[in-house]
Order: C-alpha cells, then structure tokens, then sequence
C-alpha cells in the first residue's frame, strides 16, 4: 500500500486526521515547537487517545515520558497548482502535497527534511520510509560508535546487539528523525542509494517524530518527549576504581587503603563480576554470594572506613544447576521457549560461566520482587549495581506478556535498567542513583551511567573511547563513563605519555574509573608520572560542581556532558572535521591529545572569542592553533561570555564543606551567561555594559584581563578597567 490518496476526516488545533483508505487512517500532530508525529495504520490504533491493552500502554510508557501533544498548529491549503494542505506552528510548517502524496518539514521558511520519490509504503507490516539526503549533509546520532562521527553510508539494526544502536538521527542542517517503536527498525544512510535515507519499520502501526530545530533544541525536544536522566549522587562524581579480575574485594580494599596512602583521590570501588547476588536452592529472592561475601556488613565496612563507595554487579538470571531454577520455572518467572520451557544461556562473566535462565521482568510481579531486593541491597550499603543484560534473545523466546524478537530484545534491558534505578535512587527527590550498564537501548537516556567500552590499551583505544561517548552524547546519553586504559587486554604499549594522555581526557568529561590492573595503577609508574596524575586528580575534584552542574543541564535540556562539534556548532562546517575536540558542557572547549608528541592542534569555532586556560590568552574564533603542552596540561579553551565554577581540591567527596562547596569563579570576558554549576543559585544580570552577578559570596574571582571586581554587599559587579 502507498499512500497515494487521502481524504482530510477531522481538524483540530493538536491533530489532523486523513482517511487513507482500506481501513487506514494518517494522524499528524503538531507535537510539540518545531515537533510533527506522523502515524498511520488501522483506525482503532492511530486514533484512539488511548492504547488499548495493557501491554501496549506499557510499551508506550518505555518509550514516551509524555506522550500527549503540548503544540498547536493551523492547517491552510496549499497554494499554487499543488493540492494539499500546510500545517503550520510557530516558524516552522509541514507540507501535506497529494498527487503524489509527500510530506515536507520546513523551517524559516526552508525546506528541512523532505520524504523522497518512495514515500511511505506498506508490504506485509513491514512500513519503508524514504528521506531525500542532500549530497553535503551528513548523519549523526543512531547510537555509539568508534569511527567517523558521521553515520552516513552504514546500515544499523535496532535490535542487533553489536550494531549498538540508538533510535534518534539528526543532520547538522536542522531535522531530525526518531521512529517509536520497540520493533526492528533499519536504517539505512545512503548505503543503498547515497541520495537517500531509507528506514524499514516491522510494525503494524508507522508512528514517526520529525524534528525541524538546531541540533541542541533536537535533543532538547527529543529527551522531553522520551524522557531525561537523573542526577548522579555527589559521591559518585568523584573518581572510581575498577577491581582487578585476579584480586579479592579484601585486596582491592587494601589497594585503596594504598591509595589514600599516597593521597590518590577516590571514592567508588566498582568491584567485577560474577554478581554479588545470586539465586541460593530453595530461595526464590537472591542473596548474598556467601562463598565470595561470607560477611556482606564486614566487604561493605572494609571500603566505608576509607571513605568509599561500593559499585557491585547483579543480573536477573538463575543458574539451572539449582533448584531454585526449576521452582521459578514452575512458577512462569523465567524467559520461556515457545515450549514453554525456560531458555537456557550460555553462562557468562557474571554468572561465574555457569549457564543461566533470565527472569521474565515483563512480569510485573517478577519485575517489583527483583527490583525491591536491590533496595534493601541499596539499605544495606551498596552505593551502585551493574548490570549488562543485552543478550542476543533468540526469536523463539516468549515473554509471559507475549513479547518476542526484537520487541524483547528492546524492552527487556530497558526493564531491567529502570528497576535497578528506581531501587537505587529509591524515594529521593530528585532521584539519584547510578547504574552501570554497557546496554543501549530506546529510553537508554533516561539512566545513568554508561559504561565504558573495552578498547585496546593504544592511541586508538584512547580515540575509540572517546568517539563512543560523543557518538552516544549526540544521540542523546548524557554521560560515558571512562575506563583509563583496559586490564583484559594487553598492557604492555601502556606507556607513561598514553597513561597520562588518557587521564587528561578523562579527567575533562563525565568522569572515569582507574583500572586496578597492577601495570595500570597511578602508583605503577615513575615518581614524574605520578606528580603529573596528582595533577591532573586535583583538576578532577576542582571541576566536580561543573561537571555536575553540567549533568543537571543535561537533565533541562537533554545535551550531554561531553558536546561534539557537529551538535555545538552545526553551522561552521570547518568544526565537525574535529571529532576528537569536544565541548564539556557549555564553557569549556577541550582537545585531548590523541597521538604521542606535544604539539597539539585545536580549532576554535568561529563566531565566537575563546580564552587559553593555561596562558589566560584570548583568541578569535575561526581558527586552527598549534599548542605545545606538557604532560600536565591540554589545550582547554573558555568560552567568552562564560564562567567556570571550581571547588576546592580534595582526596575524596567527604572533604567537601557542603555548604560551600565552591572556591573559585573564572570569568572567560564580560560574563553573559548564569554558570553551570551544581545546586546553581548563580545570577548575571547586565546593565549599562557591566555585570551584575549574586551568589559569589566568599569565592575567588579570577576576572579576564581588561576587567574590574567591585564587591557590593552580596552583589558583585563585573566592569571594565578604566
């Protein structure tokens, strides 16, 4: 079926309704500013406000915080000699043409993104959209990956777990495309034809958001219409260390007992699997692993003593080898084949190897039993959990709600993830929590924290691991959590200028953990090398209320901590050649090193003025500079009209003074805009070309040169050097 006819049924301010024929309706919704949802299938399922059955609603409620329109539009005839109709809200409109049918979003009164020649069609519930793909337009988004940032030319499954897929796309030139559902979804980004960008939906029901926007307000209105993050407890913020494979959680205490030692800033402990919990005979709630944690209350008090968190690995799973296993079988709490016997896994790192059955989360009783056992394992003192449970599910496996296939294969981490949070952050509010996970999945944005990739311990390594987090950034994730080089890979071409390279980076993004390999510790290298990762840890704990502020930006508008080129500047076409210089929130400008030598280039964006960290310098934009830095420093640039919130240096967290946890403000020129800053109560206001700014009370301020510091009361005024 094509949609080649259409007869226009009903008209209201939030909705338009179209009669496609043999029982098919269209539905377009003015969504939300600069948003169209595009639906069409069975009257009764594009209609009705309501999804009917229960498991449709809670499909829905995975994938849409706020499902109902907040927008409105008129709808006007087309003029010329072209039949159809405009739907228009604010400065941006959606063209409806008939004969052949099209559809087209504009915006400032330019075409953004138009459906090509194929249009929509129908075959067998398989839906095949068509977009015309300008030949300079470039594609980013759809989820993580470690080379170019820009997609065009791949082909991505949503549900292929190593095609680590995301559902949002969006070009620099201002449209995006987000299709919602659960099914396989495949995009294809001019692999097929290079003028196209082709999707095939298995769904019975089309339902597409279009966007017309800036890259950020993209982002911005996807993650309000998909949902948005929490925020990471304080704790959390500083730096962790990941448990060696060969060590106990009583040797990895005593590495941190070292480290405070030697005054090396931690305060999370994220130990490796199996899981900490597992499923005993005869008990059908899992406890602790008494051969591992023969006394939970003394492996916790152990890290605690040295001011630690502890991060610990679960899975929703049952070894077969137990009783238990045929129990819950029994019960119907278990993934089931087709057979209605329970699938069994292969066994993996965290079911210590053993093969295993997965609980079927999509039960609701099963999901609240599993997901109120981590909140007493939270009360008892665990401060995170960990959890990768995207398996490659086979097609034959059946969901007690009737999932399967790639439906399964999406909801089931999506579950498992949410629960594991909502124990986590319990009843706080706002919510706090971090859950570790390595899984990507539609809804991934609204958690915290992505893990890290494995990459090799090289220079390539080090720009993979980056890539990845931009490419998930710009797909919506706020936060990737970095691991300082990989202790299951070779260690040997670790060497000090990489170590140090890496920690660099790190340090300027969301935040990273120490690998507890004995090669990849601080304390394993020469007494220089360490003076520099000294550094570096300070810089760490001083940029905590940014970084933090940053996520909780992340939280009002949906940009990510670590910001690539193409989403901050989508106009200079010059800044998305740089893929591995990044934005850390919105002041700072970073170009990690990511090749051995001191010389590194970094190109300043144009259009705006940029400040030298380092040398306190300020450069116009538009331009490609080579910075000689050593091991102790990056090119990190200000940007003017911005300030930069640093609290004091620390060895941990529970240094900071609570109730002042800033020390400094630098002011990149004239500042314009309110900081990001945690818990923010900082205000700019301008007059008469000066700044007026309340909440520095008692912190240092560094102005730019040419600016002057009169202290008024609790008002502090920003002017310039006479």
């Amino acid at each position: 079926m094509h949609l080649e006819s259409l007869k226009l049924v009903d008209t209201f301010p939030s909705k338009v309704v179209f009669d496609a024929g043999a029982g098919m309706k269209l539905v377009i919704e003015p969504h939300a500013p600069g948003v169209f949802r595009i639906r069409c299938g069975l009257a009764e399922s594009v209609a009705a406000d309501i999804l009917p059955g229960n498991r449709a609603r809670a499909h829905a409620d995975v994938l849409l915080a706020r499902p109902e329109a907040i927008g409105e539009a008129v709808l006007e005839p087309l003029s010329g000699s072209v039949k159809g109709w405009r739907l228009v809200q604010g400065d941006t409109a959606l063209d409806i043409s008939l004969n052949p049918f099209k559809l087209e979003v504009q915006r400032l009164g330019k075409k953004a993104l138009s459906l090509c020649d194929n249009g929509i069609a129908l075959h067998e519930a398989l839906w095949t959209v068509g977009f015309e793909l300008a030949r300079e337009e470039k594609i980013f988004g759809l989820g993580e990956t470690s080379g170019d940032l820009d997609r065009r030319r791949e082909t991505i499954i949503s549900d292929a777990p190593d095609h680590r897929a995301l559902p949002l796309a969006w070009g620099p030139s201002g449209w995006g495309v987000y299709v919602n559902t659960l099914s396989r979804v495949e995009h294809d980004l001019g692999a097929e034809s290079a003028s196209q960008y082709l999707i095939a939906i298995e769904d019975k029901t089309l339902d597409l958001f279009l966007f017309a926007a800036e890259p950020g307000e993209i982002l911005n209105q996807y993650t309000q219409l998909t949902g948005r993050a929490g925020q990471p407890s304080l704790w959390s913020m500083g730096v962790w260390v990941e448990q060696h494979d060969t060590h106990s959680a009583a040797q990895t205490a005593e590495l941190i007992a070292e480290f405070r030692k030697q005054n090396i800033a931690v305060d999370g402990v994220l130990l490796l699997p199996p899981s900490a919990w597992t499923y005993q005979d005869s008990k059908l709630l899992p406890e602790w692993d008494a051969e591992r944690f023969p006394s939970p209350k003394q492996a916790i008090d152990s890290f605690v003593k040295h001011a630690t968190h502890l991060g610990m690995h679960t899975l929703p799973a049952v070894a077969i080898d137990t009783t238990t296993f045929g129990e819950l079988e029994d019960r119907g709490w278990l993934l089931c084949n087709e057979s209605g016997e329970a699938h069994v896994f292969p066994g993996v790192a965290a079911t210590a190897g053993k093969p295993f059955a997965l609980l079927d989360l999509t039960h609701r009783d099963v999901l609240n039993t599993w997901s109120e056992r981590h909140r007493h394992l939270a009360e008892e003192g665990v401060g995170a959990t960990a959890c990768d449970v995207q398996f490659d599910i086979p097609d034959n496996v059946v969901a007690r709600g009737g999932e399967s296939g790639a439906v399964l294969r999406s909801l089931y981490p999506a579950l498992a993830r949410r629960a594991l949070f909502e124990a986590v952050a319990g009843h706080k509010v706002p919510p706090e929590g971090v859950v570790f996970s390595s899984d990507l999945f539609p809804g991934a944005q609204r958690l915290l924290w992505q893990s890290a990739p494995r990459v090799p311990n090289t220079w390539a390594g080090l720009q993979e691991t980056l890539r990845s987090a931009l490419s998930i950034g710009a797909s919506g994730l706020p936060v990737q959590m970095h691991a300082l080089g990989n202790a299951l890979a070779p260690v040997e071409s670790m060497t000090p200028e990489l170590y140090l390279r890496w920690l660099g980076m790190a340090v300027f993004s969301g935040n990273f953990a120490f690998q507890a390999h004995p090669q990849l510790v601080p304390t394993a290298f020469d007494e220089e090398t360490r003076a520099h990762v000294q550094t570096w840890l300070q810089w760490r704990y001083r940029l905590i209320p940014y970084v933090l502020g940053a996520i909780e930006d992340a939280a009002r508008t949906g940009l990510p901590v670590q910001r690539s080129m193409a989403l901050s500047f989508p106009a200079d076409r010059e800044a998305h050649r740089w893929d591995t210089q990044y934005l850390l929130g919105p002041a700072l400008l970073v170009a990690p090193a990511m090749q051995p030598g001191q010389d590194i280039q970094v190109y300043l964006p144009e259009g705006e003025a940029w400040w030298d960290l380092n040398t306190g310098w300020r450069y116009e934009g538009g331009a490609v500079l080579t910075v000689t830095c050593g091991l102790g420093t990056l090119p990190v640039f200000g940007r003017e009209g911005h300030m930069l919130c640093l609290g004091p240096t620390a060895n941990h967290t529970g240094e900071f003074n609570s109730a002042r946890i800033l020390d400094e403000v630098w002011m990149f020129g004239m500042p314009v805009h309110n900081p990001v800053v945690m818990r923010n109560k900082i205000r700019v206001m301008q007059m008469q070309g000066s700044s007026y700014i309340k909440g520095l009370e008692g912190l240092r301020i560094s102005p730019s040169e040419g600016l002057e510091v009169k202290r008024r009361g609790a008002e502090v005024r920003i002017s310039r050097a006479r």
